[in-house]
């Protein structure tokens, strides 16, 4: 089967060109992220993974199901999504969908997240300080911090922009010095 991430492109790529098509203003978008946001909430949610195998519940009443419980509130080009992801029996794909979809979005804004992993509960100021220092790395873009506390890493941080890491943790250090011992 295929990687989820090659699935899940073509979708993400296609409900982005149809809301730039459409010149969807910059509300539109933030209710469009929203739309796919509880989508992928929903689609988690272990009761619908249930009804899913049933082979009495036609497409139609899976997604009327599922689009009953994101809201009325769904985007036109959002419901088409759901109801091809539905047709296509694609579900499953729906979570990475829904990450790739938010990466083109911040890409096309100029923003993009810092997945930031700390060894410790960073303050506000820390993490404002490390934004700042990677603002030089990755200038014109903004980064939006995604802070997640790894004991693993004993110290330091290990920052993913994108496909670029920047690992500064005593984990990688020890690492990096056993290779350079054992060569």
């Amino acid at each position: 089967m295929a990687e989820l991430s090659t699935i899940a492109r073509p979708y993400a790529q296609g409900l982005n060109q149809a809301l730039r098509e459409r010149n969807a203003g910059a509300e539109d978008l933030a209710r469009a992220v929203e739309a796919v946001d509880a989508l992928e909430r929903t689609v988690a949610d272990p009761q619908l993974a249930l009804l899913v195998g049933d082979p009495k519940l036609t497409d139609d009443q899976l997604f009327d199901l599922i689009a009953g419980v994101v809201g009325k509130d769904l985007p036109q080009e959002v419901a088409n999504l759901l109801r091809v992801v539905v047709e296509n029996g694609r579900l499953e794909a729906v979570p990475e969908i829904a990450r790739q979809f938010r990466e083109l979005k911040n890409l096309s804004d100029g923003v993009a997240d810092a997945h930031i992993e700390t060894a410790f509960e960073l303050s506000q100021a820390d993490i404002d300080g490390l934004l700042n220092a990677l603002a030089k790395k990755f200038p014109g873009v903004t980064l939006h911090p995604v802070v997640t506390v790894n004991p693993e890493l004993i110290g330091g941080v290990c920052v993913r922009v994108g496909d670029q890491v920047l690992d500064a943790s005593v984990r990688a250090r020890l690492a990096q010095m056993k290779t350079t011992l054992t060569a």
